[in-house]
């Protein structure tokens, strides 16, 4: 905590001083009255329950994607060699270079957002998803055709336990980029949420109001990988790596 709380203190003292004028960056003690101000006005909580909204929409149907994708990949040849190629593409394209396309399929509402949420959340998963299916002991296979397992259970006892640690490592980098899109998607005609307040206080040069939506972003990302850690020391503690944790 000594060097986040040295950088503060010097921030503060060079926005005193005069050294960092208000007009580029505001001042620690600044930003936290604008955040109290927000919270009492209720500006900041419906802010964050549209974005939230959108972040968790998007996540979902990425994540869906991207392990069924995964899947399929990764339990057949043929499955890889139609799925992957696209995949590999997808995942170098830059999301601002999505954003034109989208607004002319979709156009400027709700659904573009959504959809470049998912489309960051579903490549992380894919990737990790993939490689944790092919990276399941080939033993667990043949244990499973000797217990006669369907497809399904296959998928259901084998293969996917067997790829969760991946899983779990594509589901905190999913996350991340997700919050990453979500910035993006924001920028573009939004009406509400964080992104939206953000702009909207650029117009204003209010950068109090900036650094306060940029914080609450980073709050939130820090929360969900957060929770995505204790679902993993729960799911994995049968890992001896996991069991002095």
């Amino acid at each position: 905590m000594v060097s986040p709380l040295v950088i503060v203190v010097a921030w503060q003292l060079a926005s005193a001083g005069g050294v960092l004028p208000e007009r580029l960056l505001a001042s620690p003690v600044t930003i936290v009255r604008t955040t109290w101000e927000l919270i009492q006005e209720g500006t900041l909580q419906e802010a964050i329950t549209v974005s939230l909204g959108r972040a968790a929409t998007g996540f979902v149907i990425g994540a869906v994607l991207g392990i069924g994708l995964a899947v399929l990949a990764g339990l057949s040849t043929v499955g890889e060699y139609i799925v992957d190629p696209p995949m590999q593409m997808l995942r170098t394209v830059p999301f601002y270079g999505l954003i034109p396309l989208l607004i002319l399929w979709f156009g400027i509402g709700e659904l573009p957002k959504v959809v470049l949420v998912a489309f960051g959340a579903a490549i992380p998963l894919y990737l990790n998803t993939f490689a944790g299916i092919r990276g399941v002991d080939s033993k667990l296979a043949e244990l499973a055709e000797v217990q006669q397992l369907g497809r399904v259970a296959l998928i259901g006892h084998i293969v996917l336990p067997g790829a969760l640690p991946q899983i779990l490592v594509g589901l905190r980098q999913s996350l991340g980029i997700a919050w990453l899109a979500l910035i993006v998607a924001e920028q573009v005609n939004a009406d509400a949420g964080l992104g939206f307040l953000i702009n909207d206080a650029r117009e204003f040069l209010r950068t109090d109001v900036i650094v306060v939506g940029l914080l609450v972003y980073c709050v939130l990302g820090l929360l969900t990988d957060a929770f995505v850690r204790l679902i993993e020391r729960k799911a994995l503690a049968w890992r001896r790596g996991f069991l002095g944790q």
